[in-house]
């Protein structure tokens, strides 16, 4: 959502008019309306400013999945379901190979 339809959103919901908003903010009516039709990109503090007075609170949350490499997803996804499972039994079997060798090591310690 970008910074006019979230404003003008926040505002309806509050139930408050342009002319309010401002007054409770400090920020004239004309540019709450510019900001409100996408004329202008506040600044995130002025942005903050105005969403507050309409009872919003302004948050940065990570996007989900942002930064994951989905190549391996993508080539799993590719695979028929019996490769899938297939893949996934010999994956479970190196898995308990694994957790074994390490109890192994742990009580020879």
């Amino acid at each position: 959502m970008n910074a006019a339809s979230l404003l003008r959103y926040s505002r309806a919901r509050a139930g408050l008019t342009q002319r309010e908003l401002a007054e409770r903010t400090g920020i004239r009516q004309p540019g709450v309306a510019r900001i409100e039709a996408g004329h202008v990109s506040p600044r995130v503090d002025t942005l903050s400013r105005l969403l507050m007075a309409c009872g919003v609170r302004l948050d940065g949350v990570p996007r989900r999945g942002e930064g994951v490499d989905r190549t391996a997803i993508r080539e799993l996804l590719a695979l028929s379901p019996e490769e899938r499972l297939r893949r996934a039994a010999a994956e479970a079997r190196n898995l308990a190979d694994f957790e074994s060798a390490v109890h192994r090591n742990e009580s020879t310690r």
